[in-house]
């Protein structure tokens, strides 16, 4: 695939004696005098004072040394030049430009006489490791990633705030959770925008189903080749969907951790430009009226995300993310019951990629008004907690009072109808408008003896023509079991002796926690929305999907298939039968027979309690040791269904116990 390139000379490796002939072996130290105090040096701790002598060693003038000191760190990754060309990539488009939000919150606070700090923790992209190995690291690096983040800024005692700027679908939950376990400090969220979709082109969810399309000849190679290079439209920002990255933004803000009509502003575009300089002035004004992260990330806070989560049809990750911010925040995580209420409470109001029925593209959802225009519809609802305070210091209630009636609302509106000549409510829709127009709530948490534990399916994303007239999507059809994720794709691309056809329900199991680390299946799920007969199947898994992901796939499902749960006794043609009912928010996930023949519930029940587990059944051999470690310690901790956080209570007690038992067994 990659091309070999010529073998440098030894000589050019070893080094050279003229460049350590002319190095300094001592140099002037800065000029001026530290402002330092006798009380200072009596009393101060010596890491304090070490500090600003750091700070004067990197070029800070001593003269400025007696402002407030703030921390941004951020998920950037790569180098530009001067001109923002690239001289190493980053991994993504979604941290490639969020360098420049950095700059220019730290140019507005340095400006307004404080002291700002840069710290990186750069993340991965899940586009880039579907399907491969890569994935086993995905959600262990949030955690992994929120640890070094929140050290980092604990690393800065003398921080007066803090500021996390990040775009993507680890990294920005990862920034959240790191936010949220400092929150005896002020903090402010500045999340990293969107790509914009490209003229004449697929978006970056599309292109990620060429492979299976090309192996089907649904496409020429030529066709393949152009659309996978023009994807794109723009060189930052998350992809063009409404998936984890995307949905992460729009939480950020529903939480207010972030400003006002933030989420999902273009990467690049005067809109994404000024929210630097926005967010470092919010800092500021946060921190002069004594607001801490623990006065804004509330329990109401935490209702309000999951309300906006709902209306907005995000991805289910946030069911892993969402928890893990109200652990990191000393609060009460939801739980199944939380979700199925909230999303009992509203439909989905927004019409974005993945889900339709159109389909627009973040940035237009951003234009018809983004998340305030969405909260202003909960708000008429009812369902708002409004007296919630924001990173503007502010309520929501006076922050949407604001929005209903700003320049700022109306331009973005205009702008969208008359550049795009799409209507903003045809995007962003009122309650009874979303209904008729067919929107439903976003997730259904299905039980059975599949799923004894639960699972989750983003029921808004289901294929229309495959839901009945009651709402309730119904399937039965032949399981083909598969413990590896290359087989079953290569089984969707029709490159085994018995391809995927319309009907099965592909059942991947050992893609949990302990398998492959959760990981994500979302070139299956891509695959099978962009093939004619891809709504025809069904798809279970112990792991999770992309939050592009859309039709019948239920995932997350308990107990995961290494740990005793009943879809690891699955075999080929066994029959399943999946039933979701949109309106009820109820589902289920059944054995219903064997060999293609129907058996009853206690016969099912008998065959699944004799069967041993699928003989393939283990954790994938190139399962990176700190991910089993990861692994270990989230089970212990609750599990998926907890968010797959470190409850160091409960691993501590683990440990305790299980040391003891090996003291009395010695």
């Amino acid at each position: 695939m990659h091309a070999k390139l010529d073998l440098p000379p030894l000589d050019s490796v070893l080094g050279s004696a003229s460049a350590v002939a002319a190095g300094r072996l001592a140099g002037d130290g800065p000029a001026g005098r530290l402002p330092l105090t006798a009380d200072m040096l009596r009393e101060e701790p010596s890491g304090n004072l070490f500090g600003l002598t750091q700070n004067v060693g990197m070029g800070w003038s001593p003269a400025s040394l007696g402002g407030p000191q703030y921390v941004i760190v951020s998920t950037h990754g790569g180098l530009r030049g001067e001109d923002g060309s690239p001289v190493a990539l980053g991994y993504h488009t979604g941290h490639w430009e969020i360098g420049l939000l950095v700059r220019a919150a730290a140019e507005t606070l340095r400006a307004a006489g404080a002291i700002p700090f840069a710290a990186y923790c750069s993340d991965p992209c899940d586009g880039r490791t579907q399907g491969t190995t890569g994935m086993f690291d995905s959600l262990p690096y949030r955690n992994d990633a929120a640890v070094v983040m929140r050290r980092l800024i604990r690393s800065l005692p003398t921080a007066s705030g803090v500021m996390g700027v990040a775009t993507c679908d680890k990294g920005l939950p990862a920034t959240m959770l790191a936010l949220a376990g400092c929150r005896d400090l002020p903090g402010v969220i500045v999340p990293g925008g969107v790509t914009l979709p490209a003229v004449g082109s697929e978006d970056a969810g599309t292109v990620q189903s060429l492979g299976a399309r090309f192996a089907r000849d649904l496409v020429s190679l030529d066709y393949a080749a152009t659309m996978g290079c023009r994807a794109c439209g723009s060189a930052g920002g998350g992809c063009q969907f409404l998936g984890t990255a995307a949905t992460s933004q729009v939480v950020a803000e529903a939480l207010g951790l972030a400003l006002p009509h933030s989420a999902l502003a273009p990467s690049g575009e005067p809109a994404w430009l000024e929210l630097g300089h926005r967010s470092a002035l919010a800092l500021l004004r946060l921190h002069s009226l004594t607001i801490p992260i623990k006065r804004i990330l509330t329990q109401h806070a935490v209702e309000n995300a999951m309300l906006v989560h709902a209306a907005f049809g995000g991805s289910t990750n946030l069911v892993l993310h969402i928890p893990a911010i109200a652990h990191a925040a000393g609060l009460r995580p939801p739980i199944v019951d939380d979700w199925i209420r909230v999303n009992r409470a509203t439909p989905r109001l927004v019409d974005a990629l993945p889900n339709g029925p159109r389909g627009h593209p973040t940035v237009q959802v951003f234009m018809a008004g983004g998340v305030p225009e969405v909260m202003l519809h909960l708000r008429r609802m009812g369902l708002l907690h409004g007296e919630v305070l924001t990173a503007t210091g502010d309520t929501l209630d006076t922050t949407l009072d604001w929005w209903a009636t700003s320049d700022r609302r109306r331009e973005a509106r205009a702008r969208l109808a008359a550049g795009a000549a799409v209507a903003p409510d045809d995007v962003i829709m009122g309650p009874d408008a979303a209904r008729r127009a067919g929107l439903t709530s976003t997730v259904v948490f299905p039980v059975g003896n599949l799923a004894p534990e639960g699972a989750v399916i983003k029921a808004t994303a289901l294929d229309p023509s495959v839901v009945g007239d009651d709402q309730v999507y119904r399937h039965r059809g032949p399981a083909r079991v598969f413990v590896d994720e290359r087989d079953a794709i290569r089984a969707v691309k029709g490159a085994t002796e018995r391809p995927i056809r319309p009907g099965d329900v592909i059942v991947l199991i050992g893609t949990g926690p302990s398998g492959t680390g959760m990981q994500e299946t979302a070139q299956i799920t891509t695959a099978l929305r962009y093939l004619p007969w891809g709504k025809q199947v069904a798809l279970l898994t112990d792991g999770r999907f992309s939050g592009f992901s859309s039709g019948a796939c239920v995932g997350h499902i308990g107990p995961e298939a290494l740990h005793g749960g009943p879809i690891g006794r699955l075999r080929d043609d066994d029959l399943i039968e999946i039933v979701i009912d949109r309106s009820t928010l109820m589902g289920s996930v059944d054995l219903v027979g064997a060999a293609g023949q129907p058996l009853d519930a206690a016969g099912c029940a008998a065959l699944l309690a004799q069967r041993s587990p699928h003989a393939g059944l283990a954790p994938h051999p190139a399962l990176p040791a700190d991910t089993r470690l990861w692994a270990a310690l989230q089970r212990v901790s609750g599990g998926t269904w907890a968010g797959c956080v470190y409850d160091v209570d409960r691993i501590v007690a683990a440990l305790e116990a299980g040391l003891n038992l090996s003291k009395e067994v010695e």
